[in-house]
This record gives C-alpha cells, sequence and structure tokens, in this order.
C-alpha cells in the first residue's frame, strides 16, 4: 500500500501515503487536530443542538475520528449513527502499530485505556456494508469512493470531510460533490473539514452552505465550518 508511520507533534501517530507524497494528518500533531476540527468544532455544537445525530464521514483512513466520536458520544450520552467512507482500507499490520489508544488514554476524557482498545479493535474488525451496534452508538463502514455514492435527502446531521488535501485527490474536491452533501444534509446541519482552500470555500457557497472561516488548529489561520440553513 505504500504507508508508513510517522510520529507527529504531539506524540500521537500519522500514515504517509507515497504514492500521493501526503499525511493522513498535520505533522504538528494528529490528535490534536482531529478532536479540535472534528470533535470540539464539528460533534459538540451539533450535539447541542440534537441528541441524536446522524454522521457521514468522508475518509475513514486510521480510524481516529470515529474513535473519538463514538468515545466522546458516548461520554455525553448521545446517540449516534456514523457512516464512514473508505475506498482503501488499511491492513491489519499498520492498525494495529497506532498508537492512539495510549495518546488518548493520557490525555483523558475518552474512557480507560482498555475500553480505548476494545472499541479501536471492533471498529477496524467491523464488516463492510452493514450497521454493527457498538456501545450505545452505530456504525456503518462503506468500501469505496464519495462519487458512486446516492444519499436520501437529508439524511445526515454532520459531515466530517476529512479527505486528503485538494491536489492530492481533485476528485473528491470536485464541486458536484459538494451539492451532493449539501442535498444529503439535513436542515442546520454542519459540515466540517481540516482545510480552508478558497476554491473548496467557493463551491460550498454554490452548493448553498453558510461558509464560516473557523480559527484552525495549532496555529493554523482557519479551518471551515459550513452550515446548511443556520
Amino acid at each position: 500500500m505504500n504507508i508508513t508511520l510517522a510520529l507527529t507533534g504531539d506524540g500521537s501517530h500519522t500514515l504517509v501515503n507515497s504514492v500521493l507524497d501526503e499525511s493522513y494528518h498535520v505533522f504538528k500533531g494528529a490528535l490534536t487536530e482531529s478532536v479540535y476540527v472534528y470533535i470540539d468544532a464539528g460533534l459538540i455544537p451539533m450535539a447541542a443542538l440534537k441528541p441524536s445525530l446522524r454522521i457521514l464521514e468522508v475518509g475513514f483512513g486510521t480510524g481516529l475520528n470515529v474513535l473519538l466520536t463514538r468515545q466522546k458520544a458516548c461520554a455525553m450520552g448521545l446517540d449516534i449513527h456514523l457512516t464512514t467512507l473508505e475506498p482503501f482500507p488499511l491492513n491489519d499490520e499498520i492498525v494495529s502499530a497506532l498508537n492512539y489508544v495510549d495518546c488518548l488514554a493520557e490525555l483523558g476524557g475518552y474512557g480507560d485505556r482498555d475500553t480505548l482498545a476494545k472499541c479501536f479493535r471492533e471498529l477496524h474488525r467491523a464488516p463492510w456494508g452493514q450497521d454493527v451496534a457498538l456501545q450505545g452508538s452505530t456504525l456503518h463502514k462503506i468500501q469505496g469512493r464519495l462519487e458512486e455514492q446516492v444519499f436520501s435527502p437529508e439524511r445526515f446531521d454532520l459531515i466530517y470531510f476529512d479527505a486528503f488535501a485538494p491536489a492530492k485527490q481533485p476528485e473528491l474536491w470536485a464541486a458536484e460533490n459538494f451539492t451532493k452533501l449539501f442535498n444529503a444534509l439535513a436542515p442546520e446541519g454542519l459540515l466540517v473539514s481540516y482545510c480552508a482552500n478558497g476554491q473548496f470555500k467557493r463551491d460550498l457557497k454554490a452548493a448553498g452552505f453558510r461558509v464560516e472561516s473557523y480559527p484552525g488548529p495549532m496555529g493554523r489561520r482557519h479551518m471551515t465550518r459550513a452550515w446548511k440553513g443556520l
């Protein structure tokens, strides 16, 4: 798969795809970035609006966002159904080398080490293409590309857009994908992404989103939050 393990600035791992010359997370801190972008700026504000959330993730990758979401939802008493897309799943050897369980156990607020390890194993071993119950939440993994998916209208409340950068996977950042995601998002729904690319934000606005330039993690100027209707 041409994937190698790398340590980031906060002590957590990321992966590097040598074919794309792209990392799965920012090198300043994989865990810090994911917590900030997808939990603090995404899940938590949406939980204030709805106690039950249907979430779509574009880019399952290492499973870090799913682990964080499932554990935070459990701690907050949220009911979540999380659908995640990934065309190229990682093999067991790479997954077993990732240190997210140890990092999260040390960070605190996401459960004890045994609970985290059990959840991380379960979410990676969960079969593709079907709903799987994970202790109060439901996970549905789809092995496929965003461009191939057909979603029913207003199906999701929250979208994590965590694809590789636009220059690396331009097909994922095509304008028609954001029209698809806008239609799949419920009223008052939210899309969050680490990316603050100008064309990305213009395409979101053209699709109907109200785009908010939100302060980025670890000194980065911006990330993106895009609302449907609020």
